[in-house]
């Protein structure tokens, strides 16, 4: 497993991209954004995520998020690798192709030569797109994409069930094999997430002050996790 966070200044946008080697599970701490999913099908999914709700990108899913709001957007990403994490984003694509190629494939107005006016930048475009491009990020127009779309890639894990002990709180998102007491809208993100294999359990974790989680362990995973806040000693035998 991989783990990495993602900050996302406000109104920024991280740019269209892939993973060759890994599913990507993200929780969103903080700030509000705007989700873009293209599956195998070219079938485009779109939707709004906001502080303590998950994504979910399948292997090899184009994928982007832009922060629509004013403040940060932090995100909590887990990648479902233990190799290094390989990533394409599109504009590397883009600057990579030659230019009568994408003119021909684009067909753009001004052929080859409206091309060329396209710079690839000095600083990595993760995050930022080139400033011809920019009309992308201040002024989109969105639509939100039917549930049974969304739900595949969005799970609620704020509203979800408490799993209470008397040290704290757990919820989480993951596959349940029986999935009797969930919505039918945490059915689709539960059966969708069983199709993929390697597909990970994403999970907070709440302690109050002085409390504890009780001495545990776990048959069939590896646990990873991220402080979010607070000071906590942990033991592991």
């Amino acid at each position: 497993m991989t783990l990495g966070t993602l900050r996302i200044k406000g109104n920024g946008l991280r740019a269209p991209h892939w993973h060759f080697n890994a599913n990507e599970h993200g929780y969103l701490a903080q700030g509000t954004a705007w989700i873009g999913v293209v599956d195998a099908g070219g079938v485009v999914t779109t939707y709004n995520v906001t502080a303590g709700q998950v994504i979910f990108f399948p292997k090899n899913t184009l994928h982007w998020i832009k922060n629509v709001g004013s403040e940060d957007c932090f995100f909590l990403l887990f990648f479902s690798t233990h190799d290094e994490l390989q990533t394409l984003d599109v504009d590397d694509v883009f600057f990579s192709l030659p230019e009568d190629i994408v003119s021909r494939s684009l067909k753009p107005e001004g052929g080859i030569n409206f091309i060329r006016t396209f710079h690839k930048q000095k600083e990595d475009q993760g995050v930022n797109l080139p400033p011809n491009l920019a009309e992308l990020v201040t002024n989109p127009s969105y639509v939100q994409s039917p549930d049974s779309l969304v739900w595949r890639y969005f799970y609620d894990l704020k509203g979800s069930k408490e799993y209470r002990f008397p040290g704290g709180v757990i919820q989480l998102a993951q596959y349940w094999k029986n999935g009797s007491e969930l919505s039918s809208h945490e059915q689709i993100f539960s059966e969708f997430l069983n199709q993929h294999q390697n597909a990970l359990t994403l999970s907070t974790l709440r302690i109050y002050n002085n409390g504890l989680r009780q001495p545990h362990f776990h048959f069939n995973a590896n646990e990873m996790g991220y402080v979010i806040s607070g000071c906590a000693k942990v033991i592991s035998l």
